[in-house]
């Protein structure tokens, strides 16, 4: 069976003096022609030289996305193909921001259609003259639908196209101020070098969705910042300042610190980031998780810099284990609830680390974790195979007897006996807390916070009756602890 071709050509930025020659040749060459849309202003042309042909316009109406939109016109053309030759045109140049060329040419292979793509010019070249950008000079081409995928890069230029209207603007602005400021200066460009429709406005950042002319033609400009200007940093700003902090001429202090005098700040900036969850304020909690990022960074370059791995090996390798652990997600696997997920976690993890035994599942769990905290996780893998109590009041049956065997150790003065039985006491009452679903190192730093709090009462109150705590008998000191908790002071949060 004869089998088609498919030819795709470009209509150029909008002029018909912007169609090349091989271009216009293969139009009138053709006698099969389809466009994605009308609404390109060359198609005036076209329709003035008596060219016929057939557009996807209808199409936009019969879908709710993109995508879907994209599809249709892909299988349809790929349809037509199957035994006749046909010429697809497209606005600008086919492989700038036309999704429908992306799709057909990764199609074909399967149905074994033959494929030509045909240059011509694209928005590019009529806009980068506008804005006097050398495109040498780099810059950041970018879709607007696609901004949730897609990063600006304050530190070169950036260019938006497919900003078909107002709405598509109000979302692309509120995008962009995550990166500007909002008296940036951008460039609004509709139908660039297109006689009587082109139109450049400059106007800052938080106007941009008052523009209403903006309409399928319209791209946005935003020139780099300059050094002078306010800096909105981004990842790779953290990434570079760090590796000059690390330089010979960079800093001393940073220079001199390994992995192993890093360790206490690691531990001090995750428990500071604890501490911003539990007072509930966003801008220390903000604060304190760059704090921590900071640690990651700085690991990362003295690792870069040993020729171990680098801040892009450590991303790499968390989207892997978080795509692989996540098969309820990413594959066919099926959770019914957040309990679910939790064991399909711990049985991909148990997979990735070879794991063939509960116990050398329960030996992973890291040693340098606070004790309540690997005692409550060391429970939960225990209970996952069935080995718990019953009930809470079997546990607190066995606090009871874990305490009076405290005591017993006491009495004989034995202080190993003593450490062993305190020890047994603390992990049981880990387990009730467990069955209670308290978290224990939060349940213990709740009470030191209390305690605090309440101390801090008793100080104030000696002091303001002229007395020194060293010399109140401890009952005056308890009638003062009792005070405070009537008068219901609490620990801060922490």
């Amino acid at each position: 069976m004869e089998v088609g071709k498919i030819t795709i050509a470009g209509l150029g930025p909008g002029s018909k003096e912007h169609l090349t020659l091989g271009v216009v040749e293969a139009i009138k060459n053709h006698n099969n022609l389809y466009l994605r849309t009308e609404k390109h202003p060359t198609v005036d042309y076209l329709v003035k030289e008596g060219i016929n042909y057939k557009s996807f316009d209808d199409v936009y109406n019969q879908h709710e996305s993109f995508d879907e939109v994209y599809q249709h016109i892909c299988q349809y053309l790929l349809r037509e193909a199957a035994d006749r030759d046909i010429l697809y045109l497209v606005p600008g140049h086919p492989y700038v921001a036309e999704y429908t060329v992306d799709l057909l040419v990764n199609q074909v292979k399967e149905k074994n259609i033959e494929i030509d793509v045909i240059p011509a010019m694209s928005f590019l070249d009529v806009l980068l003259p506008i804005v006097g950008l050398d495109p040498v000079a780099g810059f950041k081409l970018l879709d607007a639908l696609q901004l949730d995928h897609q990063e600006p890069d304050p530190l070169v230029a950036n260019i938006i196209t497919q900003m078909y209207d107002s709405y598509v603007a109000s979302e692309v602005k509120l995008k962009l101020m995550e990166y500007y400021d909002y008296q940036q200066e951008v460039f609004v460009i509709r139908a660039a070098a297109v006689p009587q429709l082109e139109r450049v406005e400059r106007l800052p950042l938080y106007q941009l969705d008052r523009v209403d002319w903006v309409d399928y033609l319209t791209s946005l400009y935003i020139p780099r910042i300059d050094s002078n200007q306010k800096r909105f940093y981004n990842m790779n700003n953290l990434i570079d300042i760090m590796e000059r902090l690390r330089h010979k001429d960079g800093c001393p202090w940073d220079i001199q610190q390994t992995h192993e005098t890093l360790k206490p700040y690691l531990v001090e900036e995750a428990y500071e980031v604890l501490e911003a969850i539990d007072l509930e304020d966003d801008l220390l909690l903000e604060e304190e998780l760059g704090d921590l990022l900071l640690q990651v960074v700085f690991h990362s370059q003295i690792a870069k810099e040993r020729g171990a791995f680098n801040i892009k090996d450590v991303i790499r390798g968390i989207c892997e284990k978080l795509v692989y652990r996540h098969p309820h997600v990413f594959l066919d696997v099926k959770v019914e609830d957040s309990e679910g997920a939790l064991d399909s976690w711990e049985e991909q993890k148990r997979q990735e680390k070879h794991i063939k035994s509960h116990t050398e599942s329960m030996i992973s769990i890291p040693k340098e974790l606070p004790a309540l905290m690997r005692a409550d996780k060391i429970q939960r893998k225990a209970a996952k195979v069935g080995f718990d109590w019953d009930n809470p009041q079997d546990v607190i049956n066995k606090i009871h007897e874990e305490l009076q065997e405290l005591l017993e150790a006491q009495e004989k003065g034995n202080p190993v006996e003593i450490k062993e039985e305190g020890g047994d006491l603390l992990f049981a009452v880990v387990n009730l807390l467990r069955f209670y679903k308290v978290e224990p190192e939060d349940a213990l730093r709740s009470t030191i916070n209390k305690f605090l709090k309440r101390f801090s009462y008793i100080e104030d109150k000696a002091k303001k009756m002229e007395q020194k705590l060293e010399n109140m008998s401890l009952a005056e000191m308890d009638l003062l602890w009792e005070e405070s908790k009537k008068n219901n002071t609490i620990a801060p949060k922490c």
